[in-house]
């Protein structure tokens, strides 16, 4: 009797032990939900673009943290940095993808894609007092984009008239590149400096 009555006491404490870690891990996870949850509220405020479910949280922590850079011909560092080294150094960091370094160059790379199917994490080219591709970005959603601009590394729109009128195509990396470059260390045009104009206004 004493070993039937102490069997069923050590599968209570069981039980109970694993109710406890189902809680703790449920309470765990709520947290981490409502961390996220709060960190897209924010995002969307800071960069005016209602982020979703699927959205990458990690375009938008890179975008943040690079936002204020200064612009530099050139440049590809936190002391300056043009905007096809941005949209390279980018495209490394959250999608592992090494792409090339002038804007004409990646624009060879994608499949064109119009104003109105862009989607998050796709390329924005623009034509700027130039009949060739001179700026480049990447866009976040509801029209906005962030790129490496004249005054520095900042959120765009597609909708300001500036940029509306120097839009050229959206770009969508073509899954054969993103086989050939992904995890890889190209070293074609890695040395190449960034577009030939100073290009945007803001």
């Amino acid at each position: 009797m004493k070993k039937f009555a102490l069997a069923i006491a050590l599968i209570f404490s069981v039980v109970a032990s694993q109710a406890q870690t189902k809680s703790v891990a449920s309470t765990t996870d709520d947290s981490k939900d409502d961390q996220e949850s709060l960190g897209k509220a924010y995002f969307s405020q800071i960069m005016g673009v209602a982020l979703s479910a699927t959205s990458n949280m990690k375009l938008f922590h890179f975008v943040y943290d690079w936002i204020g850079t200064p612009y530099h011909f050139g440049g590809s560092s936190r002391r300056g940095i043009d905007c096809s080294a941005f949209t390279k150094e980018l495209y490394s960091e959250v999608f592992n993808l090494d792409i090339k370094r002038n804007s004409r160059d990646i624009f060879s790379m994608v499949n064109p894609v119009a104003k109105d199917e862009l989607k998050e994490g796709d390329l924005v080219f623009f034509k700027i007092h130039s009949r060739s591709i001179s700026h480049v970005g990447i866009y976040l959603g509801n029209n906005k984009f962030a790129h490496a601009s004249s005054k520095g590394v900042a959120i765009g729109s597609l909708d300001d008239a500036y940029y509306s009128r120097y839009f050229y195509k959206g770009g969508r990396l073509l899954a054969s590149f993103k086989n050939e470059f992904k995890g890889s260390a190209s070293t074609a045009g890695n040395n190449d400096m960034g577009d030939d104009v100073d290009e945007s206004k803001n």
